[in-house]
């Protein structure tokens, strides 16, 4: 059975949409919308089958895995009321999985992410007191050979002063003043309608899958690799 594909005019439905981000032309254009969005849901359903070949994803479904087109404007400056973009997310399951998978289709900005987007105050303790005492252990993961082909560096945002607790002259001061831990590929248009895009999105993801797993252990282990969680 051939995988399935994002299609032309999902794409294009997009770019039209840029231009006439307004409810009379999406309303005008509904039946276009609903085509695209089933596309779309068929890919993700596609891809969350791959994805649990070699992982756990508790997102139940390739719907429930997709974000809404409607925007909240209510506290936007930007009102225009669509998104214009395809997006979704896929969550690991189990509280000893940690960390999710984030896919975006947009013409010109299409790519892929994922890591710890807002880890709470406990779980960024323990990465960082992780890093304190580990941290050549998390230099050698970040300089992978696999992973800075694919990635290239770890991103997200950062602290602009020194984390309470440890000093600025700390070997491992570039990545505690890390709030995010996230890896992040991007996608030509062309690569996105290619019949292997499924095949493509599945193989980064694989490939961002270490990257996780040491983050998990991290965060449901003691320094003794005794778990933590049940």
């Amino acid at each position: 059975m051939a995988a399935v594909s994002i299609k032309k005019d999902s794409i294009n439905f997009l770019k039209d949409l840029s231009k006439n981000n307004n409810r009379d032309w999406f309303n005008n254009h509904k039946d276009r919308y609903i085509e695209a969005h089933s596309n779309v849901i068929a890919f993700a359903d596609a891809l969350l089958a791959e994805m649990n070949k070699h992982d756990k994803i508790e997102t139940a479904s390739g719907k429930n895995s997709v974000f809404r087109i409607y925007k909240d404007i209510r506290f936007s400056k930007d009102k225009t009321p669509y998104n214009i973009h395809w997006s979704g997310s896929l969550k690991r399951a189990t509280k000893k999985l940690r960390g999710g998978y984030y896919f975006r289709i947009e013409p010109g900005n299409s790519f892929l992410a994922g890591g710890f987007w807002g880890p709470e105050l406990n779980d960024m303790k323990r990465i960082r007191k992780d890093m304190d005492e580990n941290y050549n252990t998390w230099e050698k993961l970040l300089a992978d050979k696999t992973l800075t082909k694919t990635f290239g560096k770890m991103i997200g945002e950062q602290l602009s002063t020194t984390p309470r607790g440890y000093t600025k002259d700390h070997p491992a001061i570039d990545l505690l003043r890390y709030k995010q831990f996230l890896l992040k590929y991007e996608f030509t248009d062309k690569e996105v309608a290619s019949p292997d895009f499924l095949h493509s999105v599945n193989d980064v993801f694989k490939k961002m899958r270490p990257f996780l797993n040491f983050m998990s252990e991290v965060l449901t282990t003691d320094a003794n690799g005794i778990s933590i969680v049940d």
